[in-house]
């Protein structure tokens, strides 16, 4: 994934590969990034940073209609999206705060959730998080085949919910913030009245819910510097550039500008975009939600959500299609626009 500032996603992922397995052993001294001062906290949250707003101003209603229509194509699929340009903005909807199932799109949440803390100083860069039986997670990831006992520095432990998407990760961090109830309080007031979290990771079953609103938000509380401090964003974005994922939203907005390549990632940055985002999957549900640079200098954020039959291809077609309106809207196009198969 591409990395607002990649020389220094690229080597926080380069070092954290290196130290797990020392780390995994539980070997967490003083050789472990702090990247959040002495007592590892970062300052506390400052507001009025130059990041515009999370502000619907104007509707695109051409994109809006876009997305209904493709929508509407497809009977048996269920989907929400949701556009907005945070410098003007401008936006656009589809049943944009609709509860879906969240999947691991709910890690995006759980990560502010986890900086917030970091900033207040209630949890420490490198505290020790460790594995128990109630947290270990199958499904993505890694941390679930250590050994019980083994600890978890929070950075990585933050970053493997994100980089890997590794679900004992993200369990870990529901339990040190509190476990679910808390956690889901802690949405509400953050504005996130769709985000609920029922179940441990993996929720198979996609009792965990969020809708394309909210992920969006959860995104441009960041950028926009009204939550966490400057230091608190810089973790954001680079933990969020880890992300391995870049099939749905940064494909389609690749689609929409053009012939795709083998490289989406590569073929945007060339064009001027650049693309954070965290994906969700678990066969009867797909999500994508992200933040987006454009050539002008302007930022977006975007979030796209499709609940369907098990492993159909369609959901994530879906998704792509309405990630290749919104890049036709914001970019321009020079290729007719996919469809979905």
């Amino acid at each position: 994934m591409l990395v607002l500032g990649v020389g220094l996603g690229v080597l926080t992922g380069t070092v954290l590969q290196q130290l797990a397995p020392r780390l995994a052993q539980g070997a967490i001294g003083s050789t472990a990034k702090t990247g959040a001062g002495a007592g590892g906290t970062a300052p506390a949250p400052q507001s009025g940073l130059p990041g515009g707003r999370f502000e619907q101003k104007q509707e695109l209603v051409a994109l809006s209609q876009r997305w209904k229509a493709l929508a509407a194509a497809q009977k048996d699929l269920k989907a929400g999206a949701f556009l907005l340009v945070l410098d003007d903005g401008r936006f656009a909807q589809l049943d944009s705060e609709l509860p879906l199932p969240a999947a691991s799109s709910i890690k995006t949440p759980i990560l502010l959730a986890g900086l917030e803390d970091l900033d207040a100083g209630k949890l420490r860069w490198n505290e020790p998080l460790p594995l128990t039986k109630e947290v270990v997670g199958g499904g993505a990831g890694w941390m679930a085949s250590r050994p019980i006992g083994t600890r978890f520095p929070f950075y990585e432990a933050a970053t493997e919910m994100i980089r890997v998407s590794d679900n004992s990760a993200t369990n870990l961090l529901i339990k040190r913030l509190g476990g679910k109830l808390a956690l889901n309080a802690r949405f509400q007031a953050l504005g996130l009245g769709a985000t609920v979290v029922n179940n441990w990771l993996p929720d198979l079953e996609g009792t965990n819910t969020t809708s394309p609103h909210d992920l969006a938000r959860s995104i441009a509380l960041v950028d926009t510097g009204e939550k966490l401090s400057p230091r608190g964003r810089d973790h954001f974005r680079t933990i969020m550039g880890t992300s391995r994922t870049n099939t749905l939203l940064p494909l389609g907005l690749l689609e929409g500008l053009g012939p795709a390549s083998s490289d989406p990632d590569s073929e945007l940055l060339a064009r001027g975009v650049t693309v954070l985002n965290k994906t969700g999957d678990i066969g009867i549900a797909y999500s994508d939600a992200g933040l987006i640079e454009l050539p002008n200098g302007q930022r977006a954020v975007a979030a796209f959500m499709v609940k369907g039959p098990f492993n159909d291809p369609r959901s994530a077609d879906l998704i792509r299609a309405m990630a290749a309106a919104a890049s036709q809207t914001l970019v321009g196009r020079s290729s007719p626009s996919p469809q979905p198969r």
